[in-house]
């Protein structure tokens, strides 16, 4: 443990911190997809990676080193691949968006992906950009080096939004909520993500003035007369992408608290109380197997009308008997009490 940000506290902490990944089916406009969690890994501040006597107390593997959240989440995205998981977009928090890194760790293996991000996020207009390109290089003047090239100007997200006109906005709904239909409003435009500076004052780096490829800027605001906070988004889905599908895929994560908050009433995700690694780990694969199996027999048992659980459902055999029709699960195995419970013998106590 140590002091972090933790998101189940909102605020910084001495807790543990998780990176997950949970798989969804492609259905974000269901009430309740089909989801399960694949696998997960505990983050090590850097502070236990370089302490020695705590590791060795602790039990954590001499592999492991320290990793930025970002990285453990493309090791996850790895080991998902190579498992043969068909995920087709990725889907995060701004925790990991705002990383420029990890997008375009995310670009270089080939995966499309809609991340959250905050207000700053750096991104250049495709027609600022072209004429930057197409502008000729700055006069030399005999003296140092030659200047840089002009970059195009880079703007924080919230600015490129704001510029918008009112009636850019659609009123777009993604899926049925508890107490109805969930409704906000959206808006997309092209832009490159980009990093550098944000005014012509402000000094940069050549080498930390980077450009990416194309993406959508996407943007939602609570409805007219409605109470909320504006979130923004950035992705690499192609062009022809609706806005239906961006705002339905950008609000796909819900599925992970969903899985946080099931999992620990149903599974115990939360009860582990001790100080090894791979304790820690054992736990969390017993709970995700457990979610994982639950979340299969959602699928193959179907609800009784009655709403009595489909095993017990037309049955006339008392409870805790086992059926008078039905075999063994394993043969040669014994049951473990007599069907006739009356002259069971019991062994001295």
């Amino acid at each position: 443990m140590a002091l972090q940000y933790s998101g189940t506290l909102g605020k910084v902490g001495n807790c543990q911190v998780m990176v997950s990944a949970e798989y969804a089916a492609d259905e974000p406009q269901q009430s309740r997809p089909q989801h399960w969690p694949v696998s997960a890994r505990l983050y090590l501040p850097e502070s236990w990676a370089q302490d020695r006597p705590r590791r060795q107390r602790a039990h954590i593997p001499d592999e492991v080193t320290f990793q930025t959240k970002g990285e453990i989440a493309l090791d996850l995205l790895d080991r998902a691949r190579a498992w043969g998981l068909p995920f087709r977009v990725v889907s995060t928090d701004a925790g990991y968006g705002n990383n420029p890194g990890f997008l375009e760790a995310l670009e270089e293996r080939q995966l499309a992906y809609i991340c959250g991000i905050e207000r700053c996020f750096g991104v250049r207009l495709p027609e600022e950009l072209r004429l930057a390109e197409e502008a000729p290089p700055p006069a030399y003047r005999g003296r140092g080096r030659p200047p840089e090239p002009r970059a195009a100007p880079l703007h924080p997200a919230q600015e490129v939004v704001d510029a918008l006109p009112d009636s850019a906005w659609q009123t777009i709904s993604w899926r049925e909520g508890p107490q109805g239909t969930l409704s906000k409003q959206f808006v997309a435009v092209r832009v490159h993500r980009a990093t550098g500076r944000h005014s012509e004052s402000a000094y940069c780096r050549p080498s930390r003035v980077k450009t990416g490829p194309q993406g959508w800027l996407l943007a939602e605001r609570p409805l007219p007369g409605h109470e909320g906070k504006r979130k923004w988004y950035y992705s690499n889905l192609p062009v022809d992408t609706p806005l239906q599908r961006l705002a339905a895929l950008a609000h796909s994560r819900w599925i992970i608290e969903q899985f946080y908050e099931e999992a620990k009433g149903e599974c115990g995700l939360d009860h582990f109380q001790g100080r090894r690694w791979d304790g820690l780990h054992r736990h969390w694969a017993l709970a995700m197997l457990s979610y994982s199996f639950l979340s299969q027999q959602r699928i193959l048992i179907p609800q009784s009308p009655q709403g009595v659980f489909p095993p017990c459902a037309g049955t006339t055999e008392p409870p805790g008997n086992p059926s008078s029709d039905h075999g063994l699960a394993v043969a040669g195995s014994h049951p473990i009490l007599h069907r006739d419970r009356v002259h069971q013998t019991l062994p001295p106590s």
